[in-house]
């Protein structure tokens, strides 16, 4: 059976131009940190690579600091910014965040919860603007707020949070995982202060990210070590797969409009399509990614459609793959109000470039006997 993967947003198989890059350099020694010829050779390339990803994020090379992915990258902005921001400015020690953020910022809120505040969420998926204004203040450090929420594809509005945190004197850091390669990104004109990025989302490679940040912001590293990238993150950087991440994001910025056109039509087919099965939703409104669905299916277990459409040859989710292994009801869908059955009974189809429409008329050739079967065994 060929299988249809409808499961982008997790990780999305590497182009060839990325497996092309890396193989060409894959072999060759040396330390980007070294000082003889061979360590050169590899400084050369991961600042070439440096110097692409940071032309495809309209951002400048030195704003880029490699990571290992987006969860050390939003991990170094949340508690490299927290404390920075304390040093310079003891006054200011509040982190704000939204409801809906990746694990890997939310996760903040058991670690530090005297130190977190966090901005509503409307029922359309986005943050509540006036709630966030009235948050940040004199005494705000950070707030973080995604640009596409990896559940539900809605855009957040970071220009208007940018100038809210602007306005109360604090800086501002985005998640854009979901957005880069679907959305067009200018760094430089986003009026953000930090921006995290991943390879794997966009046909990269697993086990490279970046934080893009000012350089005027004084991010405190939260590791030791060497000093490497601007004494923020210390260890060898792999200069193969930063390699691989600016070729996956030069092909991925150059087809980006012509892709979210494609896939805006597979998306509009796909939801209207599923809404004509009794009790489906569209979770989320607004703007939101061409390349994500989120769907409630009313009196059915998220878990008992995803089995069903797996043993169909079909991959989706029900929720991030970094929360995977024991389904939980979905944070972000009860921070926009769903019930607890609501939240428990959604699913994420995401796409990419392999995402055809042939695969969009199978999934729904056999979703509506999958939800059926689903309801009758939660009955």
């Amino acid at each position: 059976m060929q299988r249809v993967y409808l499961d982008h947003a997790a990780g999305s198989p590497p182009v060839p131009q990325a497996w092309e890059a890396m193989a060409e350099i894959g072999v060759r020694p040396g330390n980007p940190s070294s000082l003889h010829a061979a360590g050169r050779e590899a400084r050369r390339h991961l600042e070439q690579a440096r110097e692409s990803l940071a032309e495809s994020l309209g951002a400048r090379p030195a704003d880029v600091v490699w990571t290992s992915g987006g969860t050390e990258a939003n991990n170094l902005a949340i508690l490299g910014g927290l404390a920075g921001r304390a040093a310079l400015s003891p006054e200011r020690s509040q982190l704000v965040i939204s409801g809906i953020e990746h694990p890997s910022v939310a996760a903040v809120r058991g670690l530090l919860p005297e130190r977190v505040r966090e901005i509503d969420t409307l029922p359309s998926g986005q943050v509540d603007l006036d709630h966030a204004a009235r948050l940040i203040g004199p005494t705000t450090a950070l707030v973080s707020v995604m640009t596409v929420n990896n559940e539900t594809g809605i855009h957040q509005p970071v220009g208007e949070i940018a100038a809210i945190a602007r306005a109360g004197g604090a800086w501002l850091h985005t998640d854009a995982v979901q957005a880069f390669g679907h959305l067009p990104l200018d760094f430089a004109r986003s009026g953000v202060d930090a921006m995290t990025v991943t390879a794997h989302k966009l046909g990269g490679p697993v086990g490279i990210g970046a934080l893009v940040v000012r350089r005027e912001v004084a991010l405190a590293p939260i590791g030791f070590g060497g000093g490497q990238e601007r004494k923020l993150r210390s260890g060898t950087v792999p200069v193969v797969l930063a390699v691989g991440f600016a070729a996956a994001a030069r092909v991925a910025v150059a087809q980006q409009a012509g892709e979210a056109s494609r896939l805006g039509l597979l998306r509009d087919r796909l939801v209207a399509g599923a809404l004509a099965i009794a009790g489906v939703k569209l979770n989320g409104h607004g703007p939101s990614s061409s390349a994500i669905v989120n769907l409630g299916f009313a009196g059915c277990r998220a878990d008992d459609v995803l089995m069903l459409l797996d043993a169909e040859g079909i991959d989706a989710a029900t929720g991030a793959a970094c929360s995977a292994g024991v389904h939980q009801p979905s944070d972000v869908l009860l921070a926009m109000g769903s019930t607890l059955a609501e939240a428990s009974g959604a699913l994420r189809f995401s796409f990419g470039p392999s995402t055809s429409r042939a695969d969009i008329d199978r999934l729904l050739g056999v979703l509506p006997q999958a939800v059926h079967r689903a309801r009758r065994a939660f009955a």
